[in-house]
């Protein structure tokens, strides 16, 4: 059983209930959605999804060139990224910690695109790590809401860039890149106007 309709008229209690409710919230969410497509990657051993990947086809930042003479980094942009949504075993318990991670590499160990924001770790080992910052983050949450939020960093729509500030960002970083030449030098204004988000 691969496919939701599979599970269509299956009753399950506990865990798997929502995490079929979850599976049928994100298929509800992506039908259709070009820019917003969710592949389930592994399986529990009832058939329900508990890792996603979710593929963005969203244009957001992926780094910074070298530095001018001026000191100035340019920006370098992708269109495609990668993210896995990993659900522990203890889902969705009060302290379950669901994990966002977009890939850094593919499956042959080469480097791939990542998201270049300051509520995302773009160095290190955490390199990927998504840091959510909402309010409305819980076990009372769905995937979708999540989904969306994500969607939101990368077309600069939610950012948190001030350094030292709660509810602080996930990488120093680029929140000084953002807060010294992303915003002054208009390129997140410009990510912005190619997302269609009006500030």
């Amino acid at each position: 059983m691969n496919n939701l309709d599979d599970f269509k008229g299956k009753t399950f209690k506990g865990r798997n209930a929502r995490l079929l409710k979850e599976w049928e919230s994100i298929e509800k969410r992506c039908a259709n959605d070009p820019e917003i497509l969710c592949v389930v990657r592994k399986r529990n051993p009832e058939g329900l999804p508990v890792i996603y990947e979710v593929l963005y086809n969203i244009r957001s930042f992926c780094g910074v060139g070298e530095p001018d003479a001026d000191g100035k980094q340019q920006p370098l942009f992708a269109d495609r990224f990668q993210m896995r949504i990993n659900i522990p075993n203890n889902y969705p318990g009060v302290d379950a910690k669901l994990e966002f991670k977009f890939m850094t590499q593919n499956v042959m160990g080469q480097p791939i695109p990542h998201p270049w924001h300051p509520n995302i770790r773009y160095y290190g080992d955490f390199a990927g790590r998504v840091c959510l910052n909402a309010d409305a983050c819980g076990s009372y949450t769905d995937l979708s809401w999540y989904i969306d939020f994500v969607a939101r960093y990368l077309r600069y729509e939610n950012y948190h860039a001030k350094i030292g500030v709660p509810p602080f960002p996930e990488d120093d970083k680029v929140a000084e890149w953002i807060t010294k030449q992303g915003e002054p030098d208009g390129w997140v204004a410009q990510l912005q106007k190619q997302n269609n988000i009006v500030k």
